[in-house]
């Protein structure tokens, strides 16, 4: 809306700038942030949105009586920051905000469920699966027919590129919905999920913005998409919002995302890596999320083959997802985040260091 007011229509150049823009995209999000904030919390709380804790969970999570669905502020702020600095005539900031605002949705049935009528279980995974991948098809099938290139390209490997052809709708789903979930089945502990989400978007706004300067992606000879870089105001007010909520949400948390924000912001993180054209680099910047979500799948894998061979299932966590087996280790719940937090910041400067390795 700015970009539309103060440089199409009045000429100030200072709009055009991406950079200028990204800026102050991150500092509209804190204000909106810092400032609706307490809105927030009065409503949920009236509303009596409270997490209900599964059993089998730590005893140390069934003390905490905060408010759930916190991810509501996110994804607002998110939203408003998006529509007020990015030029929305690019069609990669509506598919954007289709990824948060359709995964929002199916995250807050889920955490409605689960704080308004007590169903630890939410929404049921069939259900919850089902929409997701119904979401991702649509953002899929958008590109495809916006005439989007298909080609699937490799970090490291300058010439290493394929074109997956029709392949590409499936692919764009699978990274969609794993992204999504991923970032879900980190949220377990106060501000684990959170600090991740800003490290994987300060590498992608880099990403973005080179991926839309055809002389920058040309010189670090990376993939050339037009109108890539006005995601790095995306990723700029991620940050902004992401920011403000890690504020309140840092132990001991006065709010829980919830689903409504942890399946939003990892669609939309999914979104943009499918766009710049940088999938691995998603996987790497955003190793913490594939940790967790690898060591539900091995945990739940392993059960059911020893179970079928020997008669009892054995794990090889103490508990899944990861974040849970340090926590039956001893380890306090701060101690966890933060190392989390260093482990993240370690994969964000090893993908933005692929950038020159290419």
């Amino acid at each position: 809306m700015l970009y539309l007011i103060f440089y199409q229509l009045l000429g100030i150049i200072l709009f055009k700038y991406i950079t200028f823009r990204s800026i102050y995209a991150a500092i509209t999000a804190m204000t909106l942030g810092f400032l609706l904030y307490p809105y927030f919390e009065r409503k949920l709380k009236s509303l009596q949105f409270k997490q209900t804790i599964k059993e089998y969970l730590p005893e140390t999570h069934k003390k905490k009586k905060v408010p759930t669905m916190g991810g509501l502020l996110i994804i607002t702020v998110l939203v408003l920051t998006v529509l007020l600095w990015n030029n929305l005539s690019n069609p990669f900031i509506w598919l954007c905000l289709l990824a948060v605002v359709g995964f929002g949705i199916i995250g807050f049935v889920d955490d409605y469920i689960k704080a308004r009528l007590k169903n630890p279980e939410g929404l049921s995974e069939k259900k919850k699966f089902l929409s997701q991948v119904a979401i991702a098809t649509v953002i899929a099938v958008v590109l495809f027919k916006l005439g989007f290139s298909t080609e699937l390209y490799f970090p490291i490997f300058k010439n290493l590129h394929i074109d997956l052809g029709y392949l590409f709708i499936p692919w764009v789903v699978f990274i969609i919905v794993g992204a999504s979930n991923a970032v879900n089945l980190t949220d377990g502990l106060d501000g684990l999920a959170i600090g991740p989400v800003i490290t994987t978007s300060f590498v992608f706004l880099v990403f973005s913005y080179i991926a839309g300067n055809v002389k920058l992606a040309t010189y670090l000879n990376l993939p050339y998409v037009p109108g890539a870089g006005e995601l790095a105001i995306v990723c700029a007010a991620i940050i902004g919002a992401s920011l403000v909520f890690l504020w309140f949400n840092t132990y001991p948390a006065e709010v829980f995302m919830g689903d409504v924000g942890s399946l939003s912001l990892g669609a939309l993180l999914g979104t943009i890596a499918i766009i710049t054209k940088e999938e691995f680099i998603l996987a790497i910047a955003g190793g913490v999320f594939v940790l967790e979500t690898l060591s539900v799948i091995v945990q739940r894998y392993y059960f059911k083959y020893t179970k079928k061979k020997y008669g009892e299932g054995k794990r090889i966590f103490k508990m899944a997802p990861l974040h849970h087996h340090f926590e039956k280790k001893g380890w306090e719940e701060p101690k966890i985040t933060v190392r989390f937090w260093i482990i993240s910041i370690i994969l964000a400067l090893i993908a933005l260091s692929l950038l020159k390795i290419r």
